[in-house]
């Protein structure tokens, strides 16, 4: 039987050497989404372009401006005359936020009714909300400021007292920056890991079919289950190839800590990476081209992705779709993997999730397996 796997393994191996390109293509991908993610994609918005109109152009309003430019949050790229200008400026796409201050703005707040109009860009979702909740905590604490400011100067308090009757002090566990890479390269390498080895396994066992050589390896003495392993150790080479690439890359490169066990790390990576395979193999007995094969693993990369809690939270999606997320293997790894990477947790912490994904594993091979079996037969 070794012999056997060996066998397919070598051809394997050959094939995937003599095509360099598509293997050079295979290992440069996770770093081009990784540098993407790390480079390019933020979504911690700040610096939104804003166009004022200032009515008043007192004391106040000058203060209250200044405020929300000392937030970081917002830029002050033009100032325009009413309100119209800046929905014309919006509309030309020149700015994604605007502040109107309407007149004797100083006499209104000293009345306890100065008011502001905040516009916002609502086709852009994630500025929108950056841009709202900023504004808001800016205008809260700049109206606390002033009314400290107010009943000190009236005597009622003195400077080393407060009115607050509360205060919070917040602490961020594992992540106190908020940097987006250490939020997204757990998920990253799930996704890259998931996608890959479906991908690879998948089209292999296609190809073989497509060319028309898989009838040549059924006459060797070659046993579907052993095809199915000769195939499968090429693909777990390059998946690991990647992962140690992911990890290499944000520890060293972007700074992100890996704060778990290696190796406990890898044990469950690997366990995952079957999941992807018997994923693929799955794929493979359904679809008849690569053509067919790449679709379905498109959809099932596309809903996996979304559902397994990558980007979006699972709890906050409906119920129904949250027990539809259990299908894919990588709502069980991704928390595995923000467990060990980002929280440095161990196996005592995450028994559920790798409980769930080893029953995964064994169901989808077993059935990936049968077809397969059933396929070739």
């Amino acid at each position: 039987m070794l012999r056997r796997i060996w066998a397919v393994l070598q051809k394997e191996l050959i094939q995937t050497l003599r095509d360099w390109r598509t293997l050079l293509i295979q290992l440069s991908i996770p770093m081009i989404q990784l540098f993407l993610f790390g480079y390019a994609i933020s979504m911690n918005v700040e610096h939104i372009p804003t166009a004022v109109s200032d009515q008043s152009l007192d004391a106040a309003s000058l203060a209250y401006v200044q405020a929300l430019q000392a937030s970081g949050y917002f830029d002050a790229v033009m100032y325009v005359p009413d309100q119209a200008g800046v929905v014309a400026a919006m509309d030309a796409s020149e700015v994604q936020a605007g502040i109107f201050i309407p007149p004797d703005f100083a006499g209104k707040v000293a009345r306890g009714e100065g008011q502001v109009l905040l516009l916002v860009d609502g086709s852009d979702i994630f500025t929108s909300q950056s841009a709202y909740n900023a504004a808001t905590a800016v205008s809260q604490n700049h109206a606390t400021d002033l009314l400290l400011q107010k009943v000190t100067r009236a005597g009622m308090v003195s400077d080393d007292q407060t009115l607050l009757p509360l205060t919070t002090s917040a602490r961020i566990l594992y992540n106190p920056n908020l940097d987006d890479l250490w939020f997204l390269i757990p998920g990253m390498l799930a996704m890259l890991l998931q996608m890959q080895t479906v991908t690879l396994t998948a089209t292999a066992v296609v190809r073989e079919r497509e060319v028309g050589t898989i009838e040549q390896l059924l006459v060797t003495p070659i046993r579907p289950f052993e095809l199915m392993i000769g195939k499968m150790i090429p693909n777990i080479i390059i998946a690991f190839v990647n992962l140690l690439t992911i990890v290499g890359l944000g520890v060293y490169w972007f700074g992100v800590p890996f704060q778990g066990d290696f190796g406990l790390f890898l044990w469950l990576s690997l366990l995952f990476v079957f999941s992807g395979l018997g994923l693929g193999l799955l794929i493979s007995t359904i679809s008849q081209t690569q053509k067919q094969t790449l679709q379905l693993i498109s959809l099932i990369t596309l809903v996996g992705t979304v559902l397994g809690g990558f980007i979006f939270p699972r709890y906050t999606m409906p119920r129904w779709i949250y027990y539809v997320g259990y299908i894919f293997p990588m709502t069980h790894f991704i928390p595995i993997a923000r467990g060990v990477i980002s929280k440095g947790v161990g196996i005592e912490y995450l028994w559920e999730q790798v409980t769930a994904l080893a029953i995964y594993v064994v169901l989808i091979l077993i059935v990936a397996a049968r077809a397969f079996r059933e396929r070739l037969d």
